[in-house]
């Protein structure tokens, strides 16, 4: 895949190295929201974002609490007012988004394009998971996603 990034990749691109994350190691909830100012919240309930503060569950493995971390950033950024006044097409929407937007800030494609990824399907989606810390449905997405866009350029 060249350079060519579409918005949102390049925005994640943007958003990881105006806070100094080039790599995938660099990527995790405490070294990005503090580098953002943010305060994040380990609680026994869904993750959510409320008042400038990330709420995620603390009974969630590591890995999907930095999924989590993705999408509520996504409305920590992107999303203002409360999502009960909106309506239910407007709320799945930005719940869409949500999750397009954690798909690629905890696996950026710039990050990507720097990995010799394996030939096999199987083989690289270890890999992702391996080096972004990320569970297997979700690796197996954005990889799904990033080719998707690589042919399409």
């Amino acid at each position: 895949m060249g350079n060519t990034y579409n918005h949102l990749e390049e925005y994640i691109r943007q958003l990881l190295n105006n806070i100094s994350i080039f790599h995938p190691h660099q990527l995790n909830i405490e070294t990005v929201s503090s580098r953002l100012g943010l305060t994040v919240h380990y609680i026994p309930h869904d993750a959510m974002y409320v008042d400038g503060n990330i709420f995620l569950d603390i009974r969630q493995s590591d890995s999907k609490q930095w999924e989590d971390f993705g999408h509520e950033l996504c409305h920590a950024r992107w999303h203002a007012g409360d999502q009960a006044l909106i309506s239910v097409m407007m709320r799945e929407f930005q719940e869409w988004k949500a999750d397009n937007f954690a798909q690629n800030l905890c696996i950026p494609s710039f990050m990507l394009n720097n990995i010799n990824l394996p030939a096999y399907e199987r083989d690289a989606v270890w890999m992702i998971m391996e080096k972004f810390a990320v569970e297997r449905k979700f690796a197996e997405k954005r990889l799904e996603q990033y080719i998707r866009n690589w042919m399409a350029q």
